[in-house]
């Protein structure tokens, strides 16, 4: 190629001399919908996102369904919810024997679990008979993350991952009240955050914090930008960065809400759902700064949502998900139907209002529902 040629090839394509295997899997770290954006950046890239022989690395679909538990133990299943694609194994079978395996949380393609190699530790503050698992259900790899002395305490952990940011991931352990008071557990009571990052291979130290963060049990976190969030209850929604520093943003209130607040992230923004006792309200966080930060997205009567099944016998079970991608949320509407529960999913479009039933549910299935979105990367920070 003549000098000239090179000069504008390189001002127009600024990758041209990146290996075609290197460019695919920094396109397979983006999420699905910029994917699709990559294909205009031009032919080459085109070319390569549409190759036969590149498309398992790369993402296919947005949302393709949850892991739930299953069981007080901590048992789990899977449900899909799009129909395009499943785990090839959502019993996550290939990750070491343990004596029980509990999924925590999700985030961006990669689980969060806790495997026991003992029903009850010798002492409580013993980390061996126990570990943390970050694993990969599409690619079947995963990483064992050492357990701290507090952990056999903890309810709480939540994972943190940017795939278009790193392959590494961080793992936040909500240490409760009972881990430095030692007289009385309280599940709801934070009292310190310990943070393992899978690029440092370490934990933290403990951040003790000023004042107890109150959470709501199995009301779960996401993390966006480098950011825990977390629902207290104290009508504030808490953030704790990598650093372990602590926030508290003012959410709006509900006279008439009888559970408490969930947050969501939706298409690069935190939304947080209220649900009342008549309606449901969606919010979205526009500046996490100030503190009139929360625009209203939706407010909904659960009448207008269901219409006349929503007299039935039964009642509003909740948002359990927003679509990754889309203007979407995911809904959960119990029935009673000769004296037994029925559970239905169904996914709401705020853009057109139109609800849409999917599923029902496994009557063994529970709380938390996680949202999976698959992750076709190879990488996973020294993973097995």
């Amino acid at each position: 190629m003549a000098t000239g040629s090179m000069e504008a090839a390189l001002m127009t394509d600024p990758t041209i001399k990146v290996p075609d295997d290197l460019l695919v899997e920094v396109i397979s770290r983006v999420p699905y919908k910029s994917t699709c954006c990559c294909k205009c950046v031009s032919t080459r890239w085109r070319d390569l996102i549409s190759h036969p022989d590149h498309r398992k690395k790369l993402p296919r679909s947005t949302l393709a369904g949850f892991f739930h538990t299953t069981s007080a133990t901590g048992d789990h299943g899977y449900l899909s919810v799009s129909g395009s694609w499943c785990p090839h194994d959502a019993s996550l079978s290939f990750l070491p024997e343990y004596k029980s395996l509990q999924i925590l949380d999700g985030c961006n393609g990669l689980l969060l679990c806790r495997g026991r190699k003992s029903s009850v530790p010798e002492t409580l503050d013993d980390p061996k008979t126990l570990d943390y698992v970050v694993c990969n259900p599409a690619t079947e790899k995963w990483v064992t993350v050492p357990a701290t002395k507090w952990s056999w305490l903890v309810d709480s952990a939540c994972l943190g991952f940017d795939p278009a940011v790193s392959s590494h991931f961080y793992v936040f352990e909500l240490v409760p009240a009972l881990a430095w008071t030692w007289y009385k557990r309280d599940d709801y009571s934070i009292e310190a955050v310990g943070i393992y990052s899978s690029k440092d291979g370490v934990w933290t130290h403990p951040t003790v914090l000023d004042n107890p963060i109150e959470i709501f049990y199995l009301s779960g976190g996401v993390f966006l930008s480098g950011v825990l969030y977390l629902c207290s209850n104290n009508n504030s929604v808490t953030t704790v960065d990598l650093e372990g520093t602590c926030r508290s943003i003012p959410i709006p209130t509900s006279h008439d809400a009888p559970g408490g607040p969930d947050v969501y992230v939706s298409r690069g923004q935190l939304y947080l759902t209220i649900q009342g006792a008549s309606e449901l309200s969606f919010w979205v966080l526009e500046d996490s700064i100030s503190e009139n930060c929360w625009t209203l997205k939706l407010n909904i009567s659960y009448l207008r949502l269901f219409g006349i099944d929503y007299s039935s016998s039964g009642r509003f079970y909740g948002v359990i998900s927003a679509h990754p991608e889309h203007n979407v949320i995911f809904i959960i509407k119990e029935f009673i139907s000769r004296c037994r529960s029925l559970r239905k999913l169904y996914s709401y479009e705020m853009d057109s209002g139109e609800l849409h039933f999917i599923c029902d549910l496994p009557r063994n299935s529970r709380l938390p529902y996680l949202s999976y979105v698959p992750l076709f990367s190879e990488s996973l920070a020294d993973g097995h």
